[in-house]
């Protein structure tokens, strides 16, 4: 973990539980931490004995990370606040609401099941306050708030998620030394992209390789690639429009955003292999072809996980980097970014749940989860410095960057509609077997038709 220490910080003296202090990750008062807000956190804070169930759905590693954030929790306030996690969270949270038994605090991994939980009245607004802090703390607060906002059961919003933990879609993925062969600069604006797509055709190389196999989830990649394009092409109240069906799916401009996408991919000067036979290439294979010698592709589209899937012994930041997926300049549309991550909301009040809330709105929370892995954050006041690697430190400057941040489209669809026929209308559409406005068209029959 590369974390800074600073020699001859003096350790902070804490109100509570200074004894225990040597079990956390990070030694209290050491390094570069906002050490600071923890004291003030801690001074203003008291739950002592207060238990607090939080339930989630990381497991493993990830359940770790957090834990260890909860100890730091429980030294500043007394409280004992203990998580646990499952693979069924979606189904199990239901199941304990309903039977009164929830946790006090539930982690959801997308936004439409804690919507239609607060619409049944099962959640809890977050404390006053939270609200103003998202929109003068998070980059792109507006767009925290908007995701986080849902109607109770009298039809009433109010802000119940607390959007913690999320990760980046809207990256190209490349190989620095094939860049510096050819004399290569990343874009930074999509005419940039496209020109530099036809100077790597013109220089006998192809743009892009693409996958979209997935097993009974084929076509999920090529998903991705329209609603980064729909967040570039048109304003974000049309994204949300469309993603909730208040515009249908074969809008002229969602058509617009499918064509698009066929520019990039439907053309076999910048497209690896067949550009129509991109459904029988594993996404997981996919990004391969930037590892070959010679190369098959210089880019690859695809969010911040696939690293797992390069060569084993691949460095990001040296044997392969990424960089952000650009937007029109001609567009105007600001700096938006695609992803999904994890929110916070009260399932079942008590005496502490506030009080964690809170702990999530200061800089230490995020910053020992920066020093752990697999935690990107929004925040604009954490320490960059603090985050593990310099992969994640730079998709943390694209959070960090954006001006506008949208879930991904599918995910807040219909499961018919963003788990169905979106999947398998981009397959069409990317084979050549139907038109964009065919393939919408079928896609807004299957969403009026569910039952």
């Amino acid at each position: 973990m590369k974390f800074h220490l600073m020699a001859g910080v003096a350790t902070i003296a804490l109100a509570a539980g200074a004894a225990n202090a040597q079990d956390l990750v990070f030694p209290i008062g050491e390094g570069d931490f906002n050490w600071d807000s923890y004291q003030a956190f801690a001074d203003s804070h008291e739950a002592d004995g207060t238990a607090i169930t939080v339930f989630g759905p990381w497991l493993a590693g990830e359940a770790e990370a957090f834990e260890n954030l909860l100890a730091y929790f429980n030294e500043a306030t007394g409280a004992n606040a203990t998580y646990s996690g499952s693979d069924s969270l979606e189904q199990q949270i239901v199941i304990d609401a309903e039977a009164g038994s929830a946790p006090n605090i539930t982690v959801f991994p997308q936004p439409g099941l804690a919507e239609s939980m607060a619409e049944r009245g099962f959640l809890s607004p977050l404390p006053e306050g939270t609200e103003q802090w998202v929109l003068d703390n998070y980059a792109a607060g507006q767009s925290w708030v908007d995701l986080g906002t849902y109607a109770n059961a009298e039809g009433e919003d109010d802000l119940y998620g607390f959007f913690f933990n999320v990760n980046v879609k809207s990256l190209v993925w490349y190989v620095p030394e094939n860049f510096e062969d050819f004399g290569y600069e990343v874009p930074e604006t999509m005419e940039e992209l496209k020109a530099l797509m036809d100077q790597m055709v013109e220089d006998g190389e192809t743009p892009f390789c693409v996958g979209l196999g997935s097993g009974g989830a084929t076509g999920w990649p090529a998903t991705d690639w329209v609603e980064d394009l729909m967040l570039r092409l048109h304003a974000p109240e049309v994204y949300d429009q469309w993603t909730t069906n208040e515009i249908p799916f074969d809008d002229p401009q969602v058509i617009e955003a499918i064509e698009e996408y066929g520019f990039f991919t439907g053309n076999d000067d910048y497209v690896a292999g067949d550009a129509t036979a991109t459904a029988a290439t594993d996404f997981r294979d996919s990004p391969k072809g930037l590892f070959d010698v010679p190369a098959q592709c210089m880019m690859h589209r695809q969010a911040s996980f696939i690293p797992a899937y390069f060569p084993e012994g691949t460095v990001v930041g040296q044997d392969a980097d990424f960089f952000y997926f650009p937007a029109y300049e001609e567009r105007d549309l600001g700096r938006p970014v695609l992803g999904a991550g994890t929110l916070f909301a009260i399932t079942d009040a008590n005496e502490g749940t506030d009080a964690f809330m809170q702990f999530l709105q200061t800089p230490i929370a995020h910053e020992i989860m920066m020093a752990q892995d697999g935690f990107l954050t929004p925040y604009t006041e954490a320490n960059p410095e603090l985050y593990s690697s310099d992969a994640l430190r730079g998709q943390g400057e694209i959070l960090t960057n954006a001006t506008t941040f949208r879930f991904d489209g599918s995910d807040l669809m219909p499961g018919g509609v963003g788990a169905g026929s979106f999947w398998t209308g981009m397959v069409d559409y990317s084979s050549g077997t139907a038109s964009a406005a065919d393939v919408a068209s079928d896609i807004q029959d299957s969403w009026e038709n569910l039952q």
